[in-house]
């Protein structure tokens, strides 16, 4: 008889086994049944935000049930993320968050909610931010080369404004210092606008800033684009060089947000919200409507925005060790 039980019982826990991924692919099959809670790691009104709004109502026609949108902004993104760390992985829990959050703040603090590589599945990028950086025409350099001489000749008397500590236009004028090997002092502002808006009344020379907040102030004259720091130049300001053409070869440094999942959500999942996004961002009207707000739609795979997660935090490890930034 005990031998009986115990085969009896090997045959319960074997049907247990089988039983349990066959449930776990009947859910990932039947996807979504229910809405989907996404957590955007923006506060409402910015352009992130927007951008995310814009792509709902696509999403929601695709996946057949409502996306509603829950803003947690707050310490660089921790706030957000770190509840959909802890959320079930079943899909119906996603985040909306920033290179920061994703890539450089498990650098900069101290302590963090979550880790960025191991507690999350990649779903997929959204979009680039592309960044520019702007001087007030009385700073007397015309082009990024004199801009960067000048900064050489009296190191540490140019400052620099950008949209605040550790954000991503801040990490750009670290690395724009690292690379051209000059000393700026940096300032820090709540946000581009702000920035911008000294940069252009010449309370500060230089700035980082995004193009939202100073397109049409270098269009108008009333600010000098230097360069822009994305790999490409933009189809908004055709005519401005990027950092690695106009001096800097290799230099890099582009904001970006994309979506994530809990680290156990099932794969045929992912790739089912992964199908959604991508077919929004691909909408002709949607891609210039972010275009317009200054975002490049940047769709890819989870696995390719996996790869460059990874590659993202490599490359800000160093440059915020190097300039010893630190939040906390």
């Amino acid at each position: 008889m005990k031998k009986l039980a115990r085969a009896l019982g090997l045959i319960a826990a074997g049907c247990a086994l089988l039983a349990g991924p066959a449930s776990a692919q009947t859910q990932a099959a039947a996807f979504p049944d229910k809405p989907i809670h996404m957590v955007v790691t923006f506060p409402p009104g910015g352009s992130a935000d927007a951008v995310v709004r814009m792509l709902v109502p696509r999403l929601n026609a695709s996946l057949g049930q409502p996306v509603v949108v829950d803003n947690r902004p707050g310490a660089g993104g921790n706030v957000g993320l770190a509840l959909v760390a802890k959320a079930a992985g079943d899909g119906y829990t996603v985040g909306v968050g920033a290179a920061g959050a994703l890539s450089a703040n498990i650098s900069l603090y101290a302590q963090m909610p979550f880790d960025p590589i191991k507690d999350f599945k990649p779903v997929g990028m959204l979009a680039a931010i592309p960044f520019v950086i702007v001087g007030h025409p009385s700073l007397g350099a015309k082009d990024l080369h004199a801009l960067i001489e000048m900064a050489r000749a009296q190191p540490g008397k140019l400052a620099i404004g950008h949209g605040g500590n550790g954000t991503a236009m801040h990490l750009s004028a670290a690395l724009f210092g690292q690379m051209a090997n000059v000393k700026l002092t940096e300032v820090p502002y709540r946000g581009s606008g702000p920035a911008a808006l000294d940069a252009m009344g010449g309370q500060i020379p230089l700035a980082v800033v995004d193009l939202p907040s100073s397109l049409q102030q270098i269009k108008s004259g009333k600010l000098i684009a230097y360069a822009v720091t994305s790999p490409e130049r933009l189809p908004m300001l055709p005519d401005v060089p990027t950092v690695a053409e106009a001096g800097l070869p290799g230099y890099d440094s582009t904001g970006w947000f994309g979506v994530v999942a809990p680290a156990d959500t099932p794969p045929a999942v992912v790739t089912r919200l992964n199908a959604a996004i991508v077919a929004a961002l691909n909408d002709e009207q949607i891609k210039t409507t972010m275009r317009n707000l200054g975002v490049e739609p940047a769709p890819d795979t989870p696995e390719a925005f996996g790869n460059y997660i990874r590659s993202e935090t490599t490359k800000w490890r160093k440059v915020i060790q190097t300039a010893h930034i630190k939040l906390d």
